[in-house]
């Protein structure tokens, strides 16, 4: 369960998810990570939700062969209640040279739906590299194991 803190830190996300729920087209999470963390632990956050009933864009399995990337990542962007940015040393080293993450993280950091979720790293490194993510409550796998990550935020977007 979430601290009384946990609860108020996100309330614009809860907000938010709450006015999208009625869309029956959504996603409920768009799931922003570097790509060398596809098979590690992108692949296990991603399976860790879905098995907690949640549902999660994710590049590996939402973008079939020959389908223009960016515009399938874009409408994976579009149809997600909440941006879940995976902040790894991969990340880390991956946004400076403003690639696809970047392009992710530009859309999502507009949004009030923005949670990040640090794993292997901390948020004094995140700030280093982006200081609007790293000034954007979220949750860290140094804090709670990452199925703990996955069952906290399973309640967020179940609701």
């Amino acid at each position: 369960m979430y601290t009384v803190e946990q609860v108020r830190a996100l309330t614009p996300v809860r907000n938010s998810v709450e006015n999208l729920a009625e869309r029956s087209d959504l996603r409920d999470v768009f799931l922003c990570h570097a790509w060398d963390d596809r098979k590690g632990v992108a692949k296990e956050l991603h399976d860790l939700l879905e098995s907690r009933g949640v549902s999660v864009w994710f590049s590996e399995k939402d973008i079939a062969l020959g389908v223009p990337l960016l515009r399938a990542i874009d409408k994976g962007l579009a149809n997600s209640r909440v941006g879940l940015v995976l902040v790894t040393p991969a990340m880390l080293r991956r946004l400076p040279a403003e690639g696809i993450a970047d392009k992710e993280l530009s859309v999502l950091l507009s949004r009030d739906r923005l949670i990040p979720i640090v794993h292997d790293t901390t948020y004094e490194a995140l700030r280093e590299v982006s200081p609007l993510l790293g000034s954007r409550t979220g949750l860290s796998t140094e804090e709670d194991p990452i199925a703990d990550v996955a069952t906290k935020l399973a309640e967020l977007v179940n609701i």
